[in-house]
């Protein structure tokens, strides 16, 4: 009986969970400190196994950790392994940055991949930055932003991901900046044909970050794998003056074009919950337009260290979508 199983694995795992945090004084109980925050040692004590039952599957995001490879304390060729031995995920998305000289070193990239499949990782996502406006109105600029992203397509098949994500990022007016990005993604989408390689725009400031352009630009390039990354928390158009899209409205826009979701946390209360998203709303709403892929954990909180912040966030990942069940 499959449904019994799951049901009971499910209670299992709630009740495991409970375990921890009342032991560990998260949810509700009475702490020394009037603070509203997650401490650091509670959300460290955080390694729940990945229960049966959701209607999608966990990875990390190699942002999450940006700090620790920055300051050299991780190297890229580690991530994988450290995703599966120390988070219990098996499925990353890197970001280009933390081996920008790479793309074309094939025995770099084979390193990667073997490392990534000795711990029984898959390759998903490899995001882009750095390489140049994909929507900016010099022609010149643009073709040779185009250019710079191909190889990281050729990366992206190698490694066995299906995606890469990238920027529609541009300075001009509304209607022109969408005509550069839809060109420059219709190009690229039609170099990552050849290679089974989705290009996937994210949420990520200015133009971009505003539902109804976004959708509207993909939907005009009109490319299958043509497609978006949306971020739970990337809704800020515009900072001075300040311009914010609902994130809520904005999810239920983005999601039917998805290939992919970025759950991004920050703080977290003393009830484990993130401080400035809704994560039960938001999963209804991933639920609700049918995806059952991949949600990345792409945490970007102070409060707790890295490491800290990632099994908080996968914990609230989990706890919110068996809610839904």
């Amino acid at each position: 009986m499959p449904g019994i199983k799951k049901m009971e694995n499910r209670r299992n795992f709630i009740k495991k969970a409970g375990g921890i945090a009342i032991s560990t004084g998260l949810f509700g109980t009475t702490l020394a400190s009037c603070s509203d925050l997650m401490k650091e040692k509670n959300a460290l004590a955080l390694a729940p196994e990945t229960p049966e039952g959701l209607f999608f599957q966990i990875s990390l995001a190699q942002w999450s950790l940006h700090k620790t490879f920055w300051f050299g304390k991780l190297d890229n060729l580690d991530f994988a392994a450290t995703a599966r031995n120390k988070f219990g995920i098996g499925a990353v998305e890197y970001v280009n940055q933390f081996f920008s000289d790479k793309a074309e070193d094939t025995a770099y990239l084979a390193d990667m991949k073997r490392r990534a499949a000795d711990n029984d990782v898959k390759n998903l996502i490899i995001m882009i930055d750095n390489e140049g406006s994909l929507a900016i109105l010099n022609e010149a600029a643009r073709k040779k932003a185009i250019e710079n992203h191909y190889k990281w397509i050729d990366a992206a098949n190698f490694l066995g991901c299906h995606s890469i994500r990238v920027n529609a990022a541009g300075k001009g007016n509304r209607e022109s900046v969408a005509e550069a990005a839809i060109d420059s993604l219709g190009t690229l989408c039609e170099y990552g044909e050849k290679e089974g390689i989705n290009i996937i725009v994210e949420n990520h400031g200015g133009y971009s970050s505003d539902p109804t352009w976004l959708v509207d630009v993909i939907q005009k390039v009109g490319k299958k794998n043509c497609g978006i990354l949306p971020d739970f928390g990337n809704f800020y158009i515009s900072l001075w003056p300040y311009r914010k899209y609902d994130r809520y409205d904005g999810m239920k826009q983005l999601m039917p074009f998805a290939k992919g979701v970025s759950a991004k946390s920050h703080d977290f209360n003393r009830e484990g919950k993130d401080k400035s998203t809704d994560f039960k709303r938001v999963l209804q709403i991933v639920r609700d337009s049918g995806f059952t892929g991949h949600i990345g954990i792409e945490y970007e909180g102070y409060k707790l260290s890295e490491e800290a912040g990632i099994k908080a966030s996968k914990q609230l990942l989990i706890q919110s979508g068996l809610s839904l069940v």
